[in-house]
């Protein structure tokens, strides 16, 4: 268990909890199936944000208001192009995962601590997707949401998301956990 995962989900636990397992996701830059239709995208976009920004003030005689009318476009294709990739990064810097005696904990949050707990007498379906290299994810309950959009960080995605251990190490000894924790839990 990592240090601060383990910290992080203690705070957490009532008096009769005892963590079994704590982890978080993986840290840095993380390119998703989502990133292959939203890079192309983000290119198309920012693109033509930039261009018309720049044909608006290079004209020297076009309306202040046409000029201003480029910004917001602008900064969302440098949100959409570069800036997500950072705050998808710093988020999963302030996520951490607990699985206990009687729950499954996630602590995240970029401008507040939310946490979510899911008792696991009541867990819904749980599904694993597993990469070649262990890594993977473990999803409590049905996300609304296309598979491909699944851990994007695009604003407001992760509304549409069921609860989710993210980009885990060894995701399949933790799936295992969870079920055997959700048999002594029953």
């Amino acid at each position: 268990m990592q240090v601060e995962a383990t910290q992080a989900i203690s705070r957490e636990l009532t008096r009769d909890e005892r963590l079994l397992w704590s982890g978080r996701p993986s840290q840095g830059l993380v390119l998703r199936g989502s990133d292959v239709m939203a890079i192309p995208f983000s290119l198309l976009w920012a693109g033509f944000a930039f261009f018309w920004e720049y044909q608006v003030v290079s004209s020297g005689n076009a309306p202040v208001f046409f000029a201003l009318w480029g910004v917001p476009f602008m900064l969302m294709g440098l949100y959409v192009t570069v800036g997500r990739f950072f705050v998808d990064s710093y988020q999963r810097g302030r996520t951490f995962y607990g699985l206990t005696t009687e729950r499954v904990v996630i602590v995240s949050g970029i401008f507040s601590r939310k946490i979510e707990s899911l008792s696991l007498r009541n867990l819904p379906e749980i599904r694993l997707s597993e990469r070649s290299n262990g890594n993977g994810s473990i999803e409590f309950g049905a996300s609304r949401m296309p598979q491909f959009m699944r851990g994007s960080s695009w604003p407001g995605v992760n509304r549409q998301q069921a609860p989710t251990f993210d980009l885990i190490e060894n995701a399949r000894q933790v799936y295992n956990q969870v079920r055997d924790a959700q048999r002594q839990a029953a």
